[in-house]
């Protein structure tokens, strides 16, 4: 049997089978609409609630009704960048943001501009950390909204998210987070980080895709993006419950923050060993992101010389999958976005792979990855011989 190894969490995780015996009896034994009045829409309106309260303990919110249920992360981000600058305008029309934030935030925002709205998008240094100072100078007396992701998508980055969070409560502005990739890689606690919306999502952490959450800290003004029934989600978000998306979600987000403690160490340990073996096979590589203060799952490298989509090609024939940038963006061939924002030139950015491990990855299978990678890179620098020493 061909043996596959999946580098590629960050993108999306399998679904854990705790999760899923979770999600069994919503399809087909509580399977009543959760918006019903009778007793199988209660049933499932109990499932929903649930997993609502699930979803508080994991990121400590004050209250329950602060947790909305989405389609994802990107709604999630959607609803938090346009709803908050809608239900706002009469305060200000500005949003501060950075260069380096998801899609999902960024197309928000020019959306926004396309209202009237304006944005400034904020530089990172080298390492993909927000400088403070920057921060503090873009604030003007219309800013209503800062957004900064909390764990980057692409490189790992940890951002300053308490700190910018009082910065922006010191304007009396508001404070939204993108913790897609940030649960179960950091704690996270709304209200010790003064955080008024944070933006999550399911199939990241073992749970179902289809499925994510945006916390509202109660008080926050938010008007709603989508339209139809009244009823769902206390008015602020139309549309049927995903009662089996939603118990897997919860369940999800109940194992993960159990075990954030524990799985960071093993990721630790795999990315570690990873780099340590990668350093002793193959030259002439760069690791992007910050030195430190970084998430444990995910390795963005850089391998001067080549192309990182020709890498992720010959990588996936011997049974390997990595990505390139996020999974959103893997099939545009310009540079990341991320990596240009840091100061990367194109063509050592153009030579990025992404590497997000999973905690049942073995010693066993870094060996077999990195000697792969020795050989593609080995193939592929013979192919198209650069002064790799460049670097």
């Amino acid at each position: 049997m061909e043996r596959k190894i999946y580098l590629d969490n960050a993108s999306t995780t399998y679904v854990s089978n705790e999760v899923l015996n979770e999600m069994m009896p919503c399809f087909n034994s509580i399977y009543g609409n959760a918006g019903s009045l009778h007793s199988f829409g209660r049933d499932a309106m109990a499932i929903v609630d649930r997993a609502r309260d699930r979803v508080k303990e994991a990121i400590n919110a004050s209250k329950a009704n602060e947790i909305y249920f989405t389609s994802g992360g990107t709604e999630a981000d959607n609803w938090a960048i346009l709803g908050v600058a809608h239900a706002n305008a009469n305060k200000g029309k500005h949003i501060i943001t950075s260069q380096i934030e998801h899609h999902a935030v960024l197309h928000a925002c020019e959306q926004l501009e396309k209202e009237g709205y304006e944005v400034t998008y904020l530089p990172v240094d080298s390492t993909g950390l927000v400088d403070l100072a920057e921060l503090l100078h873009a604030i003007r007396k219309d800013t209503i909204l800062i957004s900064i992701m909390a764990v980057n998508n692409e490189v790992g980055t940890i951002q300053n998210i308490k700190a910018i969070a009082k910065i922006a409560h010191d304007y009396n502005i508001l404070f939204h987070t993108d913790a897609v990739q940030a649960i179960g890689v950091m704690k996270i606690d709304v209200q010790d980080m003064e955080i008024d919306l944070l933006s999550i999502s399911s199939h990241k952490i073992h749970g179902p895709k289809g499925v994510g959450a945006l916390y509202v800290k109660n008080g926050v003004r938010i008007d709603p993006i989508q339209f139809g029934g009244n009823s769902q989600e206390r008015g602020k978000r139309a549309g049927t419950e995903n009662v089996p998306g939603i118990a897997g979600f919860g369940k999800a987000i109940e194992i993960t923050s159990r075990n954030c403690i524990i799985n960071n160490k093993k990721l630790k340990n795999i990315r570690d060993y990873f780099l340590q073996r990668l350093e002793e096979k193959v030259e002439f590589f760069q690791v992007n992101g910050h030195p430190h203060q970084k998430s444990n799952a995910i390795l963005n490298v850089s391998f001067y010389g080549i192309e990182g989509e020709s890498i992720l090609m010959l990588l996936d024939l011997a049974g390997i999958c990595v990505s390139t940038s996020s999974a959103c963006t893997s099939k545009s061939l310009l540079p990341s976005h991320v990596l240009k924002a840091m100061g990367i030139p194109d063509e050592i950015a153009q030579g990025s792979i992404r590497i997000s491990f999973g905690t049942n990855i073995s010693k066993s299978d870094v060996d077999f990855v990195v000697d792969e990678i020795q050989n593609v890179v080995a193939k592929l620098r013979a192919i198209s011989p650069i002064q790799a020493g460049r670097m």
